[in-house]
């Protein structure tokens, strides 16, 4: 296990990617490949979606820990890019990218100012909006984000505890109006085959319980349960779901909820590292709709 509680969003979140994750049924078809060799260009990706004109071009140029990141996109006749930079000095990893609507992004990663601590600083001009701090250490992380517009607000999270039992809250603040916009608290309980979480949210207004318990070393094959209450409509939304691998290339997924929504997806690695995922869901209480189908194909030479 990795050192620290995380972040108040890794609560509940082995859950919620077995339930969600790669699931896709938006009728699109995804290719991705890259190449890394670490030398000029050594880098490049390209993906195609057939439900939208969209072309992604990316070179990435890679010298030592350092890298140059150029990106050209065009979606329905509209050209845009961004060139971004990767340099690392001692302790300090500055990641800035530059887009062609002037929009700056930049991340400051500060590794070991004190003794096992780790903070990560995050903004955008002209969009102030993103403006965002983060703190980790061994027993505790920190973060928040300050949105400078009209109308001010707020967000803080922060998490104690360490990597088997976390404590975590969640808060937005609206300074004009001088209302809390959310709040939230959760705690996981995690070991090495399984993790359990609970997370109130919604102004308490929702309550989520899960369970993931994995069957095997590699945490390919696991089984997993959700229940949510919402208060308010007096309504539960139950979920089981799980993950078998087939062998050490092909893993099968499902999900079925109270409600009759029922998933299932087959990835199966075609060459090293290259994926092919497809996915389908079905409204067993609705047979009469036509099923949705996903495809996805991920090549990483």
């Amino acid at each position: 296990m990795s050192k620290g509680p995380g972040l108040f969003t890794d609560i509940g979140k082995k859950a919620k990617d077995l339930l969600t994750k790669d699931y896709n049924a938006d009728q699109k078809l995804s290719v991705s490949t890259f190449s890394a060799s670490g030398v000029s260009s050594d880098a490049y990706l390209v993906e195609i979606e057939c439900h939208v004109a969209l072309l992604v071009f990316r070179v990435i140029t890679k010298i030592g820990e350092d890298a140059l990141t150029s990106t050209a996109v065009n979606k329905g006749g509209l050209s845009t890019g961004d060139v971004a930079a990767l340099y690392k000095y001692k302790n300090v990893l500055f990641d800035i990218k530059v887009d062609t609507g002037s929009n700056i992004s930049t991340t400051l990663i500060f590794a070991e100012i004190l003794p096992s601590t780790k903070a990560i600083a995050s903004f955008k001009v002209p969009d102030y909006n993103s403006g965002k701090v983060q703190y980790f250490h061994d027993h505790a992380t920190f973060t928040t984000a300050v949105a400078l517009n009209q109308s001010p607000s707020i967000d803080v999270t922060a998490t104690i505890g360490t990597p088997s039992i976390a404590f975590g809250a969640e808060a937005g603040y609206d300074t004009t109006s001088g209302n809390f916009t959310k709040y939230t608290a959760g705690i996981s309980v995690n070991k090495p085959d399984s993790c359990a979480s609970i997370i109130l949210g919604d102004k308490g207004d929702t309550i989520r319980a899960s369970y993931i318990h994995h069957l095997d070393q590699l945490k390919k094959s696991a089984t997993v349960g959700e229940i949510t209450r919402r208060f308010s409509t007096n309504e539960n939304t139950f979920t089981v779901g799980g993950s078998y691998a087939i062998d050490h290339l092909t893993v099968v997924k499902a999900k079925l909820n109270n409600h009759g929504k029922l998933g299932a997806l087959l990835q199966h690695e075609v060459i090293p590292k290259s994926v092919l995922t497809i996915s389908s869901e079905v409204d067993t209480k609705a047979l009469e709709k036509n099923p949705r189908f996903g495809l996805a194909i991920a090549l990483k030479p």
